[in-house]
């Protein structure tokens, strides 16, 4: 393929969940399974497991297998969804932490603007960069990690379960406190110029100047992060949030040590490192400044082995095993185009972890056309909502196309897990090295493969959700699809009162 044109794919083949498409009249394979009862016991779920690892010889199976419908029936009604549910999914915990710490720094800020709060005129610097420090610190891969080891460390199983849900939605839903602070962080660096410059009669020209550049930096690096930039430019994001971000903390440290060596009363300079380390801003960009270079100091060029079983998918392979629930990032270059993946590993002890790349821009497409044999990556890992997976007793975790690499982890590491995978020519698409995943890990009695292309269309996606769900006697559902897809089935469970998590696009 090095070289060759990438013909159109169908979203079938992309993992698209289109919710318009024909259902078909196969039932799901799991429909006339006898459900299987609930095991306290984790033994014997292991040993039940471990006994139906083997799968049925692949002559079996695909006797077994209903044929092709050769004329879908017509489009089914899409149901509407009430305001309610749509305000309960739109107002989610991401948003409650932002509309939360937003409004409290807004309301700072009056009080501060009007003379009500001198503490915050007077240290305007620490409530900037105090926001800008939590802001940073809710990104940081080290204080993630600290988090979800915690929080699956104390509380795996034995608490309630919406203390389970509730600890969940908050680890998954952090960004809605770094957008907060950030926004804070931007208005309290405004407050602060323009003090200065009114004050500009005891102020020296370059604290003024430097004040405006911190602020222009500052603006810049958040604005390129609003999701509608984020989500549709990535690389315009990246450049302008990460190196005019770095700029911005460089601008900071410029604007902190000059404010805190002049003194205004006798218009002169006093520069003591004694005097600028008792300052609380000094300790503040300190601490943005180590977060910040924490995950560079992780970055490494490593060995891959790259696997295409179609032109759609390409597929990574690295040494080392990893837990469940993790993500990495990728990229050519050792600072430029990092791309984020699920990471799917049999374990922490296994000899190779892998990520699934679909073909969709111009990196996964190089991966493709051209196959690197060094990648760049973070060695340290960032968690995601599936790393909570190990809270829960049991569980469904459903996933369409490339999603896969999202989910499999999860289920591959423990018994106690459902998956379900909707897509189109599975085995063909993504090859030997998943299905044999699969097939190793993954017995008949907790796994549904819907094949959109054999089973001519998509399936009432929650109608086979809802009886995986309460056959299996899940507590959660986690979902991995695109925007459409995760937007639907995360409405369903709500009307349903399924507990779900789906992937997050406002971060």
């Amino acid at each position: 393929m090095a070289g060759g044109s990438i013909p159109a794919y169908s979203d079938a083949e992309k993992g698209l969940v289109d919710v318009h498409a024909p259902r078909s009249a196969v039932p799901p394979i799991f429909a006339s399974m006898p459900a299987q009862p609930y095991l306290a016991d984790e033994k014997k779920v292991e040993a039940l497991t471990q006994a139906t690892l083997v799968s049925p010889p692949k002559e079996k199976q695909e006797t077994s297998l209903p044929a092709p419908v050769a004329k879908p029936p017509s489009k089914p009604k899409k149901k509407k969804v009430s305001n309610w549910v749509l305000w309960r999914l739109w107002f989610n915990t991401y948003r409650k932490f932002f509309t939360f710490v937003f409004s409290l720094n807004v309301v700072g800020i009056g009080m501060a603007a009007s003379g009500h709060w001198p503490y915050a005129v007077q240290f305007s610097g620490a409530m900037v960069l105090g926001n800008l420090f939590c802001a940073i610190l809710m990104r940081n891969e080290v204080f993630g990690r600290i988090l979800y080891w915690l929080v699956n460390t104390l509380f795996a199983k034995w608490t309630p379960l919406w203390w389970r849900l509730g600890c969940t939605s908050v680890l998954q839903h952090l960004g809605g406190i770094h957008s907060g602070c950030a926004l804070s962080g931007c208005l309290w660096l405004i407050l602060k110029v323009v003090d200065t410059f009114r004050q500009r009669n005891v102020s020296h020209d370059s604290i003024l100047a430097v004040g405006v550049a911190t602020n222009l930096a500052v603006a810049i690096s958040a604005v390129s992060a609003f999701p509608w930039v984020r989500n549709t430019h990535h690389n315009v994001f990246e450049r302008h949030h990460r190196f005019v971000g770095w700029l911005g903390i460089v601008f900071t440290w410029i604007f902190v040590i000059l404010g805190d060596t002049y003194d205004p009363d006798t218009r002169t300079w006093r520069p003591s490192g004694v005097h600028i380390a008792h300052q609380q801003d000094f300790w503040f960009i300190s601490g943005m400044t180590i977060l910040v270079l924490i995950p560079w100091f992780c970055v490494r060029e490593v060995d891959v082995d790259i696997e295409l079983p179609s032109p759609k998918v390409a597929i990574i392979r690295f040494k080392r095993g990893m837990q469940q629930g993790l993500l990495g990032r990728v990229s050519r270059s050792c600072i430029m185009e990092y791309h984020a993946f699920g990471i799917i590993s049999e374990g922490p002890h296994a000899k190779y972890h892998y990520m699934i790349c679909g073909v969709q821009g111009d990196f996964t497409r190089s991966l493709v056309n051209d196959p690197p044999r060094t990648l760049w990556t973070r060695e340290l890992k960032f968690a995601g909502v599936s790393n909570t997976s190990t809270l829960y007793k049991r569980g469904v975790r459903i996933c369409t196309g490339t999603g896969i690499g999202a989910a499999l982890s999860t289920c591959l590491q423990s018994p106690y897990w459902y998956l379900i995978w909707i897509g189109s020519d599975q085995e063909k698409t993504f090859g030997p090295t998943i299905s044999g995943l699969i097939n190793r890990h993954i017995g008949p009695e907790r796994l549904l493969l819907w094949d959109s292309k054999l089973r001519g269309g998509r399936p009432d996606t929650m109608k086979i959700l809802k009886e995986a769900f309460y056959t299996w006697e899940a507590e959660v559902v986690f979902i991995t699809s695109n925007y459409i897809g995760n937007s639907e089935i995360m409405q369903g469970c709500k009307e349903a009162g399924i507990p779900a998590f789906g992937t997050l696009w406002d971060f």
